[in-house]
């Protein structure tokens, strides 16, 4: 399974769109290569390199398996039929675009899909992106990753 942006590319910088320095919109995503089975995705945002620890800056669940795109500012659209959003580290739903402390250096923001075996997820409502994360873990069947950077 392969996940890719048509904003940046894997290992290079986040355009300043997709932060909290521009118009915090979530990026356009495509994958491909979803293994058979797969009934829904979660896809999930979280920057490991955070002072405190890592931060989750977005959850979206029960992502219909024919989905293989978001556009960009998908996460935006508020009560877009088609994906759930968690609330994220910066409490509340939806995305939170990358933010490190000014002079902390590069930052790494890991967008993992997830393919999972189930179409919807058995979380709570409003769940959080770890309570996510975690229930989609019982129903992995495959995972891909694309990093970006981005440093202010």
């Amino acid at each position: 399974m392969q996940l890719t942006s048509s904003a940046f590319s894997a290992g290079s910088v986040i355009p300043r769109r997709f932060t909290c320095d521009g118009e915090d919109e979530s990026p356009p995503l495509s994958w491909t290569g979803a293994p058979a089975g797969t009934r829904s995705f979660a896809l999930l945002c979280d920057d490991p390199d955070a002072p405190a620890g890592t931060w989750h800056h977005w959850a979206a669940y029960d992502i219909p398996a024919a989905e293989t795109a978001f556009a960009a500012g998908a996460a935006q659209q508020p009560g877009r039929p088609g994906f759930k959003q968690a609330i994220n580290d910066f409490q509340r739903p939806g995305y939170g675009g990358p933010c490190p402390p000014p002079r902390h250096g590069p930052h790494r923001y890991h967008f993992r899909l997830l393919a999972l075996s189930v179409d919807r997820l058995a979380v709570m409502t409003s769940p959080s992106c770890r309570d996510v994360e975690s229930e989609s873990r019982k129903h992995l069947l495959a995972e891909a990753v694309l990093v970006g950077t981005f440093e202010r």
